[in-house]
């Protein structure tokens, strides 16, 4: 007995010690408590989950950068399970990865401090979903900050997700100024790197070519 509990304890050292366990367990929680709440049939609805800033949570005080980017992330699981999206993936056997973000911190969330966090699709792409993520204090209501995700959709697309949800084409809605500003950014960042790296970008080369 001794021995296995030695052999246990030794175990845990080491997923802990390599691992973000942690996050791995937080993650499934999040997923099953999902399944047991009320779905989200609007699979463009907004879906709140609430949090609050917690010691683990802090550096000088107040919410760590890193994780503002951590709690979007069990956000957008919970997202993905209520509206369906999780369950589209698995039919389609697509996947889905971030492809790129960018938050703003408008005001930091101190702690003990209760938020919202709100998340939405807001538009589609033919490879990704772009999707905008807000802490709402729930002290005066402020915006403290928003994030924009890129999720790219591997071995299948948006459309094809939203039609097996909806059984029907679904129509993307007008890409807000700021967003479209953004999207413009990450592919002039693309480009600069694919430049640097002597990586020819193939649709400007075909450009080229019909001239």
């Amino acid at each position: 007995m001794e021995m296995l509990l030695c052999a246990l304890g030794g175990l845990l050292l080491l997923l802990f010690s390599c691992l973000d366990v942690w996050y791995f367990l937080r993650g499934a929680v999040v997923v099953v408590r999902a399944w047991f709440q009320k779905p989200v049939w609007d699979v463009l609805g907004e879906q709140s989950v609430s949090g609050r800033v917690l010691l683990h949570d802090i550096d000088l005080g107040h919410m760590n950068n890193a994780r503002y980017l951590r709690e979007c992330d069990f956000a957008r699981f919970s997202l993905y399970s209520r509206n369906g999206v999780f369950k589209a993936c698995r039919a389609l056997r697509a996947t889905m990865v971030v492809g790129a973000t960018t938050i703003r911190l408008r005001r930091a969330l101190c702690l003990g401090e209760a938020f919202e966090l709100r998340t939405r699709i807001v538009v589609w792409d033919e490879k990704a979903f772009y999707l905008e993520q807000r802490f709402v204090s729930c002290r005066d209501g402020l915006v403290a900050a928003v994030m924009w995700c890129k999720q790219n959709v591997m071995r299948s697309s948006p459309d094809k997700i939203l039609q097996y949800l909806c059984k029907r084409k679904v129509e993307c809605p007008d890409y807000p100024e700021d967003l479209q500003h953004w999207i413009s950014f990450i592919s002039a960042s693309s480009q600069a790197l694919r430049a640097q790296s002597g990586l020819v970008d193939k649709t400007g080369a075909q450009e080229d070519k019909d001239k």
